[in-house]
């Protein structure tokens, strides 16, 4: 068996020590801890690291203080409208959805895009129609509601500002997953809910593929931050290229590829994983929830700088 690894996130952005009781970093700890040990024993069985992806990624959609499923942020109007993406780095076969608003797990729905129809992205009524349609666990939208996202939309509204979620001074964000497998097959999932008091049908770079998620044979990327800068920088695909292109090695292409996304303004982090079990977390803002496995089964957990 070649050497697995696995590699998960919670979202990058202005996450402080001092703004963190005991009890909610022991929350987030938990969270990220069980969202490793389920994309783990799909790789410890032989499983995919398609599989182990999509099983890490829908258990942070499952807790509610991550933007994603369950306490997504609000928009302008008071909705959630959520966003996922999962890709196969075997095969580059690639499946994303965006402004969902009744499905438990996205990065489901958007697996179920790849596999189910010749299409990458389904967005809006058409994606919701084709959840319906295919069968995806559908959930009333008070499902994704918390207090304390209807209180950050509150607060972003009378403050008349958009407020990019990972710039807040409290600790929640985007989430995502990469993972090789015994085979040595490459795979990335990430899912969000977006922005708090967002407008105008924006779209970050989650859904993406190639800015926010990007998987091939050479290596499997999920984004988190700022996302207009990733889009931006194709930063998924930027990662892959330095490593194809110029021969680079993953944690030297995931230094370049940073520096870059924080030399032209951008915000945020990034886990990388490629076809050997190397496993990256580079991040140029003041703390990113991640944590990873390697073939020894040595979890890590990490939030701050």
């Amino acid at each position: 068996m070649g050497k697995i690894a696995l590699a998960i996130h919670g979202g990058a952005g202005t996450i402080r020590r001092s703004n963190m009781t005991p009890e909610m970093e022991t929350e987030y700890r938990g969270a990220l801890e069980a969202a490793l040990r389920a994309g783990w024993d799909v790789l410890e069985k032989g499983g995919p690291a398609l599989d182990a992806v999509e099983a890490s990624v829908v258990s942070l959609e499952d807790f509610p203080l991550f933007n994603a499923g369950r306490g997504s942020v609000f928009t302008h109007e008071g909705k959630n409208e959520l966003d996922a993406a999962i890709m196969d780095g075997s095969n580059q076969k690639a499946g994303a959805v965006a402004f969902v608003r009744n499905v438990k797990n996205p990065v489901r729905l958007a697996r179920l895009v790849m596999e189910k129809t010749p299409h990458v992205l389904l967005a809006g009524d058409g994606a919701d129609r084709f959840a319906e349609e295919i069968g995806a666990q559908l959930v009333d939208t008070t499902y994704y509601y918390t207090d304390f996202r209807w209180k950050q939309l509150e607060e972003a509204v009378a403050a008349e500002r958009v407020q990019l979620d990972h710039a807040a001074a409290k600790p929640m964000s985007t989430v995502g997953a990469v993972a090789c497998d015994s085979q040595g097959r490459l795979a990335s999932a990430t899912s969000t809910g977006g922005m708090t008091n967002k407008r105008y049908g924006r779209v970050g770079d989650t859904a993406i593929i190639g800015a926010g998620t990007y998987a091939n044979d050479i290596c499997a990327i999920s984004c988190t931050g700022h996302g207009e800068f990733f889009i931006r920088e194709v930063t998924g695909h930027d990662l892959a290229s330095r490593m194809k292109f110029k021969g680079m090695s993953l944690q030297d292409a995931a230094n370049e590829t940073i520096n870059q996304l924080t030399s032209i303004g951008g915000e945020g982090g990034f886990i990388a994983v490629d076809s050997s079990g190397n496993v990256v977390l580079p991040f140029n803002s003041e703390g990113m929830y991640r944590g990873w496995m390697e073939t020894a089964g040595d979890l890590k957990i990490e939030i701050y700088r």
